[in-house]
């Protein structure tokens, strides 16, 4: 359940980050790299502060 969790809110975060760098009017490639950059920092984030 917790692998669920940390994964759902790393997939939120990437997406949301994504979606607000193409709506800054930033091309599509360059918020695929960010929401990919920012599922990995949240998802290692979570993973920190989720308990075991």
């Amino acid at each position: 359940m917790r692998t669920v969790i940390v994964l759902l809110l790393g997939c939120l975060i990437g997406a949301a980050a994504g979606a607000l760098t193409v709506a800054a009017g930033d091309s599509t490639a360059e918020g695929v790299l960010v929401g990919g950059a920012g599922f990995a920092g949240a998802v290692l984030f979570f993973h920190a502060i989720v308990a075991p």
